[in-house]
């Protein structure tokens, strides 16, 4: 007797057992983007996801593809084990790859068909050793289900504008030019900030004892 087999028995993984980088540059460049991206979108209705499955056809676990970082918006926020575009009913609008030699034809040829197919607005490709991307930073952008290379550097959807310094992206907000800033940089901020607390709390105590001396002296100041 056969049994049928429901979409809901069907096994969806969330790992395949792979490297989730091919070089530690590869990695430590998906991991600050992410991080810069959740800090940037916190609050807001949306998530950013890494490395993580995203399934994009129901009933086929097979049909999958695990970009380095996408970012949805008009979702939940928070961690997946994966990404079902069924349930969640809303496709990434912005997807980064940290391309390489070794994937860069799937990364130009595949992913690239899938995620215009699929309605991503943007796809970004960073070599962050710059083995085949010379300037290591090229985007697309859809038009009229087309992608079209992003001449400026500019993301729509983040309304961020995008700059290469180093192994890593940089991002800067639009509408005030501000750098958003990698973990290393806000907690080197954090702690000069926490610096230029105690000195003003040192300036404040000095002021403080410096009336006291006056009020020894002279008495309290009349009005």
């Amino acid at each position: 007797m056969l049994e049928t087999v429901s979409k809901t028995d069907i096994i969806y993984p969330s790992s395949d057992g792979e490297p989730v980088a091919e070089t530690y540059i590869h990695l430590y460049a998906i991991l600050t983007t992410l991080e810069v991206l959740k800090q940037y979108l916190s609050g807001q209705q949306a998530t950013v996801l890494a490395n993580q499955f995203m399934y994009y056809s129901q009933g086929l676990p097979r049909m999958r593809v695990a970009p380095d970082v996408m970012v949805i918006f008009n979702v939940e926020p928070g961690g997946r084990d994966n990404y079902k575009i069924w349930e969640e009913k809303e496709v990434p609008q912005v997807i980064f790859e940290m391309t390489s030699p070794s994937t860069k034809n799937q990364d130009q040829e595949f992913k690239k068909t899938l995620y215009e197919q699929l309605g991503v607005k943007e796809y970004w490709l960073f070599d962050p050793k710059g083995e085949w991307i010379s300037e290591k930073l090229i985007g697309y952008r859809l038009r009229n289900d087309v992608y079209e290379i992003i001449k400026d550097n500019r993301s729509e959807p983040l309304q961020l504008k995008l700059k290469v310094e180093g192994q890593l992206i940089s991002f800067y907000r639009e509408d005030t030019g501000e750098k958003l800033l990698i973990p290393e940089e806000l907690a080197t901020a954090l702690k000069q900030k926490e610096i230029e607390l105690q000195q003003e709390k040192q300036k404040v105590s000095e002021m403080e004892s410096m009336l006291e001396k006056y009020r020894q002296q002279f008495g309290e100041l009349s009005e």
